[in-house]
């Protein structure tokens, strides 16, 4: 059978022609990259999106913030569709052939193309978005009913409250030389149950190739308010736990603070269905940097004091930590260290896992079960040779801590909202505690111990950058405009504002007309458009700026590789990709208002 005839027979009428292929082999997949452009051709054709007339009326973008993904988008008409309707559109599509066809054919700056594939949409799930709108047409019959549970539950857990997932079912008999796996709307709604997603629509049509033998039911299902049940389980633990310390909260707050600040760091867990693994030393670092001001402002962290400090953690490691001077923003990802203080630092970072492992991580529980919900897995680290660089990498060497996904997408998502609760908690804590120990603890001094010490506003490494370029010869460019600047009209821009995201980062520091800085961009993010005009002037400045120079080449990537999702830190065209993802998530987290420019 001719490429093109098999490709007829794979291809129902809505959705892309490899929409599914998740479970295809790679054979199968080069015959779709070899037969990309005629195949594109067929069904990138505006008059197969009657198919959707029955539901358009409930798929209405409700907001200009509103994110959908397209599992399976083939030539792209379907996510074009989408972006026309108002959305942001995720498309996933495992044929590099499609791909490039879609993407020459819908050029649209509010698509973004992703190499991923069910059941497990890894790459999908790294990235921390949640969607609006889930589209997955003619796809679920290539899907084996062995792994349909666990695509259905990826699925589902990328949904925001009240979001939608649409599936279209192919119902009749399969290709001859093509089996397909059967598929059911009982299955469909069974599944739904499981995952607490109701049914909202269900729709019977016609084949739009007008074949007799074959017809289609849409399903269209809803995924009500925090549906995944973290937020009740979050605010059960922060409010209604038995607490001896407030170790349990720093726990939270840590986990938390590295959903916020290092979310590139965390790895899908392989041997456990929908969880994820954070650095450990990650988690031992971040208690740290809380616990420094609460000690060094005599605040007790428990019922009665323990140990020399008033804190049983507080061992040799620790307290020599405090004595290094340093502010509580110092202990980071990328920072280094040498000397005593980096024995110091590894040493205290060691007490912090320990205690950790044995204390909130072992005692915080489901309701009503012994199971644990944060589970440490550690590993034996060997002394401090005298220096200490807290890269990813040296973080991972004390472990992981096992986080569930329902657990860590909140944190990720909801993390403004379970902040302040945190805090409030904390700081109730600590007036406890004092109470009990005749003490009288000042309005605001709790909270301003507890106040997450942001980076300075520093932009000295981005004019001495631009000085010794200047200094050798070089031009300066505006990189949102292509201006040629001089030193006096030149501004340090945070391309990701400040304001919305307090990110120091060498990626995130641009030269800047100070015209478009102070009174065009301010405190806006930049429109997927706009950062795409100017990638070319953003990266050849990152390389100019922070690649000539290995000191800074290694910090700007330690700095990558914490913050974005990038899986080669020298691949410069692959940390605009991760920047411009990471736009995409603060738009959609804390819907940041936008520059077009």
């Amino acid at each position: 059978m001719k490429p093109f005839e098999l490709a007829t027979q794979l291809a129902p009428s809505m959705g892309s022609i490899v929409g599914g292929v998740g479970l295809v082999s790679d054979e199968v997949i080069a015959t779709y990259d070899a037969q990309a452009a005629e195949l594109a051709e067929r069904y990138d054709q505006p008059a197969l999106l009657a198919s959707y007339s029955p539901i358009e009326d409930l798929i209405a973008s409700t907001s200009a913030d509103s994110l959908a993904l397209d599992i399976g988008a083939g030539s792209g008409r379907d996510a074009a569709w989408l972006a026309s309707k108002g959305y942001e559109v995720v498309a996933v599509e495992p044929s590099s052939g499609m791909r490039d066809e879609a993407q020459r054919r819908h050029e649209d700056t509010r698509i973004r193309w992703l190499d991923d594939r069910l059941p497990g949409l890894t790459r999908i799930h790294e990235l921390a978005l949640s969607f609006d709108l889930i589209l997955l047409s003619a796809v679920w019959q290539h899907i084996a009913p062995q792994d349909r549970q666990r695509a259905f539950r990826k699925m589902s857990s990328l949904l925001k409250p009240g979001g939608l997932l649409i599936m279209t079912l192919r119902q009749g008999p399969p290709p001859a030389d093509r089996p397909m796996h059967a598929v059911s709307l009982g299955e469909v709604e069974a599944l739904a149950r499981t995952f607490g997603l109701e049914v909202l629509k269900v729709v019977d049509q016609a084949d739009e190739l007008a074949r007799a033998e074959v017809y289609w039911t849409t399903v269209i299902l809803r995924m009500p308010d925090e549906g995944a049940g973290a937020l009740p389980l979050i605010r059960g633990i922060i409010l209604a736990d038995d607490k001896s310390s407030t170790y349990k909260l720093a726990l939270l707050r840590a986990i938390s603070r590295i959903a916020e600040h290092a979310p590139a760091t965390v790895r899908i867990a392989a041997d456990e269905p929908d969880a994820v693994d954070v650095p450990l030393g990650l988690v031992g670092l971040f208690w740290i940097r809380m616990y420094i001001p609460l000690v060094r402002a005599g605040l007790p962290q428990a019922p009665r004091n323990s140990g020399p400090d008033g804190l049983g953690f507080t061992r040799s490691g620790f307290r020599a930590a405090m004595q290094l001077q340093c502010a509580a923003a110092d202990f980071r990802v990328g920072a280094g260290f040498s000397g005593e203080r980096a024995v110091a630092v590894h040493s205290a970072i060691g007490e912090a896992v320990r205690t950790i492992t044995t204390m909130p991580s072992n005692f915080i529980r489901y309701p009503g079960s012994d199971q644990q919900v944060f589970r440490a897995i550690k590993r034996r680290v060997g002394r401090s040779d005298g220096t200490i660089a807290l890269d990813v990498e040296t973080l991972w060497s004390w472990g992981a801590m096992r986080v569930p996904g329902h657990v860590w997408r909140t944190m990720s998502r909801l993390g403004a909202w379970i902040e302040p609760v945190l805090v409030a908690e904390w700081s109730r804590l600590i007036r406890t505690y004092s109470e009990r120990m005749g003490k009288v603890v000042p309005i605001g001094q709790s909270e301003a111990a507890l106040a997450w010490e942001e980076p300075i506003r520093d932009t000295t490494v981005g004019r001495a950058a631009v000085r010794s370029i200047i200094d050798t010869g070089g031009d300066i460019s505006c990189c949102w405009t292509g201006k040629l600047l001089k030193p006096g009209a030149l501004d340090i821009d945070h391309c990701l504002p400040w304001a919305a995201w307090p990110c120091g980062d060498l990626w995130n520091l641009l030269p800047s007309d100070r015209q478009v800085n102070q009174h065009l961009k301010r405190d806006r993010l930049p429109s997927a458009e706009r950062l795409q005009q100017a990638q070319t002037r953003i990266t050849s400045w990152w390389q100019s700026a922070w690649l000539s120079d290995e000191a800074l080449q290694v910090r700007f990537q330690q700095e990558v590789v914490a913050a974005l999702p990038v899986q080669d830190p020298s691949n410069l065209d692959d940390v605009f990709d991760g920047l411009a993802w990471r736009r995409l998530r603060l738009r959609q987290d804390q819907q940041v208002p936008e520059w077009v420019g």
